[in-house]
Parts: structure tokens; sequence; C-alpha cells
């Protein structure tokens, strides 16, 4: 019985087979020494191998969990208030997508344009965002384009040409009760 045993666990340890592929062993590639280490588990416990102080030291003010705030520099006037501050961010502007008079000729668009030809033809990012239509370029075809905003010049060039500018209505949003 005990024969069978250890006849048994002769297929593990290092006299066991090695499994091969078409290729031999030599489609692994090996990995560097000390490539696969554990990260250090700060804060666990005696378990954790970094004993009683979790690689703190002991006593003093960095020893602590809430000891400092982020950015503290020991007393002295740390950088966020030594920078100088100028300006503001406006919230409540509104990002145009701006479409010029040339890239609606070189699109090739004529008759109705709308947002999501606009989209189709990569000339803005987005069709629910506000577009503007900028007067940079000549027209010679009549385009009904529907627009946000356009500029005086824009309007101008393409009554010329014999199409016309509509801006597109807002959808009110319905306030949920």
């Amino acid at each position: 019985m005990a024969q069978d045993r250890i006849e048994q666990g002769r297929g593990f340890g290092a006299k066991r087979n090695k499994k091969s592929t078409s290729l031999g062993n030599k489609n692994l590639v090996p990995v560097p020494e000390g490539a696969k280490t554990s990260p250090k588990r700060v804060g666990q416990g005696p378990g954790s191998g970094m004993g009683k102080t979790s690689t703190r030291g002991s006593k003093g003010q960095r020893a602590r969990a809430a000891s400092m705030r982020r950015g503290f520099e020991g007393g002295q006037l740390p950088l966020h208030r030594r920078l100088p501050k100028r300006g503001f961010t406006n919230i409540f502007s509104v990002e145009f997508q701006p479409v010029n008079l040339i890239s609606l000729t070189k699109a090739g668009l004529s008759g109705e344009v709308t947002p999501a030809i606009l989209k189709a033809k990569s000339l803005i990012k987005s069709e629910v965002g506000p577009i503007k239509l900028l007067g940079t370029g000549e027209v010679t075809v009549a385009i009904t384009i529907t627009v946000d905003a356009f500029s005086a010049s824009a309007k101008e060039k393409i009554e010329k040409a014999g199409g016309k500018v509509i801006i597109r209505e807002k959808k009110k949003e319905e306030k949920k009760n």
C-alpha cells in the first residue's frame, strides 16, 4: 500500500514531465527577476510583514494617520498660495462649433444643409451642440442652412448666392416633478 503512494507521488515536483508545445519552450518569454513582486501592504497588521508600525517608524508627526493635509510644507507658505491667481472661468459661457463658408464649399454642399449633414461631413463634432456659421470664404451655390448663430457677413454672402440661413429652434427641457 505504501509503495502505491510513492509511485503516485513521482509525477509531482522536479521529476514531473514538462508540457511541450510544437514550438518547444521558445514561445515562453522569461519574466525578468523582480518584475513579479507583491505590493507593500501597509497598515494591514502584523501579518503584512511590515511590523507593528507599518514602515512609519516610531512616534512623531509623520507616524500619525491624519497628521498633515495634502500640500502641507511644514509651515512654509505652500505653493498653491504662493502662485498668483488670474482671471476666472465663466460657467455660463456657450462654446460654439464654428463652420466657415469655405468649408461648406470644399465639402461640396448644396441645397438644404442640416446639423446631421455637417456631422456626416466631419465639419462639426456634435450635431446637438451649438453651431455658428462664419463668413470666411465664398459661396456660389444656393444653400439653406440650419444653425444656432451666424455672422452678418455669412448671412449676407449666402443670401447673395440665393440661399437662406435658418435659426434652429431650441428644445425646451421639461422639468421633472
